[in-house]
This record gives structure tokens, C-alpha cells and sequence, in this order.
């Protein structure tokens, strides 16, 4: 079968094409490859797809597209791209060329600026970039390198020919993805990467690590990943690097400036960053030095940049070499600076601020691609900032050309690119793709650029190749870089010396405290919930064992979904089915089931570095469907959520290690659950309670076993009370919850210098000392609603110390957490 797919292949593939065209040994490792993955799949290339397609899931592999909420699922094609050691070996060096030539001109533009006033750079070129500014000049890197990592995007004609589509600077988007393209096309296919040689990346990521930290002034410097939030595009990537390479993701909001140097807020005060590799766009950056709109940057982050301690890969301003109309001057840059041709040379670019550049795009309007020279709208291309002179209309030509009479300098014209094509899956067929290839380099500690040996790939449904993001209908693919000899394993890890061996599990920035607490708490509101729709569907079903509940215990349950912003209070007297499917399932609830399920997988996504894949994957499962008034349905809708609650909560439990992360995940649902259990007791242990209400709090606090075992009459009233709410070995009791929570509050960093205890531990602490004498009858029920009141408190307490407040974090008296 393989062969008969490869003969039709072949008639269909472009001249150029990856497979088609390969050299005889090159195309040897094509057919061995093909065949490999043939046998995995049993002959069936479905298979295969949807082998990988499980690994993308089980990794997390996720992207989103611009204008949508939602992520989708990444998609991969189960064929790698393969490329030979020696053709890879002219890509390396063609593009470690271009990286000093963009290096050597950026740090021109901040500085001396003589190729301007030689002028082989008009200014205009410069100026008129969105990217330039002005306030960076002079302001010198530490290290004196302004470009910490470049990505170039390649694009291989039918002859063969690499050329260079466009220069990357400001945020290495693909880098991540490429990694995860790695790792999942990996595990899908065992050892078949390592049997054909291919080149490992992990090298790569060390020495992007190691160039990132030798600028800073300490050996061991602490270094963060600045991103937009998990909003952005790319935000799964950025997690998943940030993990990876052992980097501290943070948000603007987690960093403040002080007195010149950058710092990250944490649970034990302010900790210093030494370097920050960011993915926000200068503008964006400080809005007190850039754009002033900016509300996800640092404020005074320009004042550590130009003070000198802080290292910010790549270093502001350096996008201005992103434009269109920059690629127009690169070869003769080229010559200027490195007396050299370009080894891999651009597509051919026409500035049209130029005279006689202008004349050759007007006369061959046709076969040009008109384009935006800086990136931004124009008029005449109606939105698209690219489009082929030959797709207009004889009107919108014309209009395009009376837009550039009046500003010629923001157009340019292009060479049409015709890309060759690589092998993939569409369909179940093999398929010729056109594609494009993102490349990264990185500085070592040497100040040497290192090329990662291997790429993003990806081949387009439609659209310009060129886009920075993956479009609809878009795959990615694996590029493989095939070596002569075996390569040897090698991990991010290293295997030649053993660090220092170390039990600390890293700072807690504040606002991962904060989310992993509400990721707790939304978790266990979400749980009660769901038990009392539960209660309410087979409380309304007679069954042998007994009657339906009585109207009151019923009502009672019902006020407790309208206390909680479930069900709207006018919904009170609706049927049972639908008030129950309105407490699960309705989006416009704030308290129903799905919405606080919601809210926790939002949460979550805030916390994709932290949370293992098994937890990550299971929170951002589907919310079963409750479109239906059916009782069982329902029934076994709320039995889901609690199940896979419950499957959350043993992750946690068994899988997460005992650091303060882990603290404030196990406060959050000890604090909801305490509260919820004092309305609940409130409502159903009252001094005449009934048989009826007893047995529902035994069920809601999952005591029933317990209680029958221990007490064999039917439920009473104070050794209910007793068991649910203050029997410390009961790990459903109020009294174990505060216990636990004490016991975290005390565990958790003080930044008093005095040895006193914090509010949050002497609230804590009252608390236990309040229960510790009761039993169940002497409780006085009177003090329930003081007992939710200080619980509250404390909530408030804990967020008050250790969560972001819109201000700069607590420093203690007479010392100094700026470590």
C-alpha cells in the first residue's frame, strides 16, 4: 500500500518538493521514515494521526486563534520534515550571518547611527516603524548584546533555494511549539527519531539558558518569563517553555521596580529577577517610558534597563528591523558591514519611498506583492496589510496606486514567493504541502549564536505563509535534522556534573498563591453544589428504603442553591428537574456548577506550569451536558462533576509536593468547605431538626458510613452535630478544616521580624481554640453565624497578606527581603 501512496505522491507533488526531490541519500531516510511509520500505523496513516493526536492531548498541546475564547486541540502532522546535516549546515551559517548583521545594525540605530548619516539607511526607514524608540538610544544592554535570540522564517523554492521571508525579534513564537512537536511525535513513534540520527534540541535550550544568565551579576540568577497572561495566542507555549527550561512565569502585575532593580512579588516579600526573557512587545513594556495604555506592563521597568540591572532578552526597540521595508536594505547592508554577501539572501523587497524603486513596483504592479512597508494599515489594501497586484481589480488598483503617490514610503513590493512542498496527511492520503520553516538561535555563554537543530514547520490551508500565528485549517510539523553518525541522548538536565542537591521547592509568586487558593475554592463549591442537586434528584424519588424527603427538608436544600447564586430565587417554586438543571448547567448563574467548573479551568490555564498533566487535562474536560429535564440525567450529570472533583482532588493530594503552592491549593478548599459546612449545618441541625434533615447533612458531608457504623438508631441530633462539626478526625468536619487551615497559615512565611504571629495566624488560631473544648451538646447554635463571619474574615486576612493588592508588596521592618 505504501508504495502504490507514494507513486500517486509523486505525481502530485511541486517542483522542489521535500520528498520528491531529496538526494539519493537523503531520499533513502525518506523511504526508511515512511515505512516506520507505515508499520506503527499497521499500514493505515489514520492510525498514526490519531496516535499523535493523543499525545498532543496528553501533553496539553493547545494554541487559539485570534477573536476566540476557547483553545483548540494543536495540530500536528504525524510526517515529519526531514532535512540533511549537510544542507542545515548552509542554513546555520547563513543565519548566524544575518544575526550579526541585525545585531551590528540595531546597536548602530541606539548609538552612533552612521549608517544614517552615510546613508546607506534612509531615516525614514527607521522612523517610521512603529517599533523604534527613540528614548532607547544610548541606553547600552548589559553584555552590550541587544539580541538574545532572533527567528528567522524560510521558505525553499522549487529549485531548491532557501531564502529568508522574514526576521523575528520581538517574541520567538513556534519555539515552544516546536519542542512540544518533538516531545509528542517522540513518545507517538518510539525510537524512530533516534534510529534515523536526528539531531536533539535539548542542547540548544542549555545553551539559551546558560547565555541568558551569564550577563547577569549572579551566579545563580533568578530569571522570569514575561508574558501577556494565558489570553494570549501563544500562552501554552510560553507555560510550557517556562517549565521546561526551570524560568519563573510572571504577569506585569507580579513584578514591581525598586530602587532600580526588578522584583517579583512573592509570599515572602519582594524576590529580585536578574534577567527576563519577555513576550510582550516593547510598547507594551513600561507604560510610564513606552505606551502609556499598556496595562500589562511594569511600571519604571525602563529604569532598570538603563540602569543596568536588569538583563531583557531581546532588549527594547530592537523590532524596528522587522519591516518590510528593512528587508529592501539588508544586502547592501550586508556589504557595508560584513564586506559579505548574505548566504541566505532575502525575497527581493522594493521601498517605494525610494524614486526609482517605486517606478519598478508600479511597472510590475502584476507581479508584485504590494504590502505595508511597517507593518501597519494603509490605504488602498482595504485591511490586509499584503496582497498580490495581480488579485485587484482595476479599481482597487488604482485606488492602491493613488495611496502610494501620496505616501510612497509606507509600501513596498514584493517578490511572489513560490514555496516548494513537504509531505503530509490530509484526509487519510498523503498529501504535498506548501510550507514555510521558523528557525531560532539563541546566544551561549559565549556570546556565540547557536542555531536549535531543528524547526517549526508550518504548512499553511491558505493565507500568507509569513503569518506569525497558526491559522484555521493550519498544521505544524516536526523538522528533523538528519545526521551522518548516531547522536547521543543528551537532556536539558545534563549528564556531565550533578548540581548542588537542593530540597527547596522555589518561591510562590503571589498571584500563583492566589490561584492555586481559588483554583481550591471554586473546586469545592462547585463539589457541595453538585451534592445538593444530588440530594434534591433522590431525595424527590421514593425508593424502598423509604419515603421522598418532606417538603420542608426539600425547600431547605433548595434554599441553599439560592443562598449560593445557583438558581435565581424566582425559580424557587419551579420543578424540581429544571431547578436542578438551572443549578448545574445555566451560564448565567454564577454559582451553578458549570460556571464555578469554568471558573476553576480558567484558573487553571493562569497555572499550566505548575499543574501536572494528568490535573491540567482532566480540569479542562468538557462539563457533561445538562440540556435535558430528565431526572437520571441529571442525576448522573452532578454524580460526574463530583467524580471528577473528586479524581482532582486525589491528584492533589497524592501527586502535589508539600510546598506552599500546595498550601494555599489544600487552604482554598479547607476554607470553602468550612464555610459551606456552617450553612449547611445551620439549615439542617437546628434545635428540632428532623430525621429527614439529619440523614441530608449526614449526606452532604459524606457521613452516613461513618454514623450508621458508629451508631446504630436512625440519625440524632447531637451526635450528628457532634460528628459534622466538631470531631476532629473527621476529615469532612468543621473542625478538621480549621485545623488544617491553621496548620498551613503556620507553615507559611512571616515577614515579621519580631517573632510575632501574623493576623492570619492569630485569627486562625482563635478559631481552633474556640472549637477545641465543644462537643456536640454544648454547641451553642447561636454562634454558627459568628463562627461563617470570622471564617470570612479569615479569608480575607489570608488574601490581604499574601495575594496582589494594587500595590507594592509588604516590606518588613528592620530588614530585608530584596534577595
Amino acid at each position: 500500500m505504501l508504495d502504490s501512496w507514494l507513486k500517486a505522491y509523486a505525481q502530485k507533488a511541486s517542483p522542489g518538493d521535500m520528498y520528491a526531490s531529496a538526494s539519493p541519500g537523503m531520499a533513502g531516510h525518506w523511504l526508511a521514515m515512511l515505512g516506520r511509520l507505515s508499520d506503527i500505523g499497521r499500514g493505515d496513516f489514520a492510525t498514526l494521526t490519531e496516535k499523535v493526536a493523543r499525545q498532543v492531548v496528553d501533553l496539553g498541546m493547545a494554541f487559539r486563534l485570534t477573536g476566540e475564547q476557547d483553545e483548540r486541540a494543536w495540530p500536528l502532522s504525524p510526517i515529519p520534515m526531514l532535512i540533511g546535516a549537510d544542507e542545515w549546515s548552509r542554513i546555520e551559517r547563513g543565519l548566524a550571518q544575518r544575526a550579526d548583521l541585525l545585531e551590528h545594525v540595531i546597536d548602530d540605530i541606539y548609538d552612533q547611527q552612521i549608517l544614517i548619516t552615510e546613508g546607506k539607511l534612509p531615516a525614514t526607514v527607521v522612523t517610521g516603524s512603529t517599533h523604534f524608540w527613540r528614548n532607547m538610544i544610548g541606553v547600552t544592554p548589559p553584555g552590550g548584546h541587544h539580541l538574545h535570540f532572533y527567528a528567522a522564517d524560510l521558505g525553499r523554492g522549487p529549485n531548491g533555494e532557501w531564502r529568508v521571508l522574514a526576521d523575528r525579534v520581538r517574541t520567538p513564537i513556534g519555539l515552544g511549539y516546536a519542542l512540544e512537536n518533538r516531545l509528542a511525535l517522540s513518545r507517538a513513534t518510539g525510537d524512530l527519531l533516534g534510529w534515523m540520527n536526528t539531531r536533539r534540541l535539548a542542547p540548544f535550550f542549555s545553551d539559551m539558558r546558560r547565555g541568558l544568565s551569564a550577563n547577569c551579576n549572579r551566579s545563580e540568577p533568578r530569571i522570569g518569563l514575561l508574558t501577556p497572561g494565558r489570553y494570549n495566542q501563544s500562552y501554552a507555549e510560553q507555560a510550557h517553555l517556562a517549565r521546561y527550561l526551570g524560568f519563573l512565569l510572571v504577569e506585569g502585575d507580579d513584578l514591581v521596580v525598586s530602587e532600580g532593580q526588578l522584583f517579583v512579588r512573592t509570599i515572602e516579600g519582594l524576590k529580585r529577577i536578574d534577567a527576563l526573557w519577555r513576550w510582550l512587545d516593547t510598547r507594551f513594556l513600561d507604560p510610564l517610558a513606552f505606551d502609556g495604555r499598556s496595562t500589562i506592563g511594569v511600571p519604571d521597568l525602563f529604569e532598570a534597563c538603563a540602569g543596568g540591572q536588569l538583563v531583557l532578552s531581546n532588549w527594547p526597540g530592537t523590532g524596528v528591523i522587522e519591516s518590510r521595508a528593512f528587508a529592501a536594505f539588508l544586502p547592501a547592508l550586508a556589504q557595508a558591514v560584513l564586506r559579505a554577501d548574505l548566504i541566505l539572501p532575502n525575497i527581493a523587497t522594493w521601498w517605494c519611498g525610494q524614486p526609482s524603486e517605486r517606478k519598478i513596483v508600479e511597472d510590475d504592479f502584476e507581479t508584485m506583492v504590494i504590502g505595508s512597508a511597517f507593518d501597519q494599515d494603509v490605504l488602498g489594501l482595504s485591511g490586509a496589510r499584503s496582497c498580490p497586484g495581480s488579485a485587484l481589480s482595476p479599481q482597487q488598483r488604482a485606488d492602491l496606486l493613488a495611496a502610494m503617490t501620496l505616501r510612497p514610503m509606507d509600501y513596498v513590493g514584493q517578490e511572489v514567493v513560490k514555496l516548494s512542498t513537504t509531505p503530509a496527511l490530509s484526509a487519510g492520503q498523503l498529501t504535498p504541502h506548501p510550507f514555510g520553516v521558523r528557525v531560532f538561535l539563541a546566544r551561549d555563554a559565549n556570546g556565540a549564536w547557536k542555531v536549535m537543530p531543528g524547526a517549526f514547520a508550518r504548512l499553511a490551508a491558505h493565507g500568507d505563509i509569513r503569518a506569525a500565528l497558526m491559522g484555521d485549517g493550519d498544521m505544524s510539523a516536526d523538522v528533523c535534522v538528519i545526521d551522518t553518525a548516531p547522536v547521543l541522548p543528551e537532556t536539558l538536565l545534563g549528564s556531565t556534573t550533578n548540581p548542588p542537591i537542593r530540597r527547596t521547592a522555589g518561591m510562590l509568586p503571589s498571584k500563583a498563591a492566589d490561584n492555586l487558593f481559588w483554583l481550591g475554592r471554586y473546586l469545592e463549591r462547585a463539589d457541595t453544589t453538585a451534592r445538593v442537586v444530588r440530594s434534591i434528584l433522590g431525595g424527590s424519588i421514593e425508593v424502598d428504603s423509604g419515603p421522598a424527603l418532606t417538603s420542608q427538608t426539600m425547600m431547605r436544600l433548595i434554599d441553599l442553591l439560592i443562598t449560593w447564586g445557583a438558581v435565581p430565587r424566582d425559580q424557587r417554586d419551579w420543578p424540581l428537574s429544571s431547578l436542578c438543571s438551572t443549578a448545574l448547567g445555566a451560564l448565567d448563574q454564577m454559582g451553578s456548577a458549570r460556571v464555578l467548573m469554568d471558573n476553576a479551568s480558567g484558573i487553571g490555564k493562569g497555572l499550566r506550569e505548575r499543574l501536572a498533566v494528568d490535573f491540567w487535562r482532566l480540569i479542562r474536560k468538557p462539563f457533561p451536558p445538562v440540556d435535558t429535564v430528565v431526572t437520571e440525567t441529571l442525576l448522573e450529570a452532578a454524580s460526574l462533576v463530583i467524580d471528577r472533583i473528586a479524581a482532582l482532588t486525589g491528584l492533589a493530594s497524592e501527586n502535589m509536593g508539600r510546598t506552599d503552592g500546595w498550601r494555599f491549593h489544600d487552604m482554598g478548599r479547607r476554607l470553602e468547605r468550612a464555610i459551606n459546612t456552617c450553612r449547611i449545618v445551620r439549615h439542617f441541625a437546628y434545635d428540632s431538626a428532623s430525621s429527614d434533615d439529619l440523614t441530608i447533612l449526614l449526606e452532604l458531608c459524606d457521613c452516613q458510613i461513618t454514623y450508621r457504623t458508629r451508631y446504630m438508631a436512625g440519625p440524632s441530633l447531637l451526635p450528628v452535630r457532634d460528628m459534622v462539626f466538631l470531631e476532629a478526625q473527621n476529615p469532612r468536619s468543621l473542625s478538621y478544616q480549621i485545623t488544617r487551615i491553621d496548620e498551613h497559615v503556620r507553615a507559611l512565611p512571616s515577614l515579621r521580624v519580631d517573632g510575632m504571629p501574623e493576623t492570619q495566624v492569630q485569627q486562625a488560631g482563635a478559631l481552633v481554640a474556640t472549637l477545641a473544648p465543644l462537643t456536640g451538646d454544648t454547641l451553642p447554635m447561636r454562634a454558627l453565624a459568628g463562627m461563617e463571619t470570622r471564617l470570612l474574615a479569615l479569608s480575607d486576612a489570608i488574601g490581604q497578606r499574601y495575594f496582589l493588592q494594587n500595590r507594592k508588596a509588604d516590606k518588613p521592618m528592620g530588614t530585608n527581603l530584596l534577595a
